[in-house]
């Protein structure tokens, strides 16, 4: 039941991921689930830049390097942590918006649906076993130095995979669905 997959998803962290490789099939048929995310006036904004391999040594020396130059608050457990979690990951997405040229809707229902689309594929990691995990830290605003984005894109965050051993926590939340909704 689909509810049972929605209500067990968890965020899985690199720190949790075990060293077994992602093949490009299953990046791919998570991929293709992010693609059947609604999307109104058919503006499909969602663009994705897989680093997958080699790749991701590149990005997290990148990202910690970038870190260390715009950062007032240094920590080396940070700039660490950026150079080692692409490499933990099996696969890293950065997750790209790019927003209608003609702005015939609002821009926040393209980056709703880009969330959609990783909604989507966090579904669909989950039901293949694979862990994941969307970070936005703030160097995203620095992605365009190190990927080519289109004029009008936007990195919205990176989405780490990994497969991982054993069993995820229980679920638990704040309050009832019910103490969030209002009949009129």
């Amino acid at each position: 039941m689909i509810l049972d997959l929605i209500k067990n998803r968890r965020a899985v962290f690199p720190a949790q991921y075990n060293n077994q490789p992602i093949t490009k099939e299953e990046i791919l048929s998570i991929l293709e689930s992010a693609n059947w995310a609604p999307t109104h006036k058919r503006t499909e904004p969602w663009r994705f830049k897989i680093f997958h391999g080699v790749s991701q040594v590149a990005l997290g020396k990148f990202l910690a390097e970038t870190y260390k130059q715009t950062t007032e608050n240094f920590s080396e457990f940070t700039y660490n942590k950026f150079m080692d979690n692409p490499v933990k990951a099996g696969c890293v997405i950065a997750i790209c918006m790019q927003r209608d040229p003609k702005e015939s809707i609002p821009e926040w229902e393209e980056i709703a649906a880009t969330a959609m689309a990783v909604q989507n594929m966090w579904l669909t990691a989950h039901d293949m076993h694979i862990g994941a995990y969307w970070a936005s830290p703030g160097i995203l605003k620095y992605m365009d130095k190190f990927i080519q984005l289109e004029e009008g894109e936007q990195c919205l965050g990176f989405f780490y995979l990994g497969k991982y051993d054993g069993d995820l926590p229980e679920g638990v939340r704040n309050s009832s669905i019910e103490e969030k909704t209002v009949w009129v």
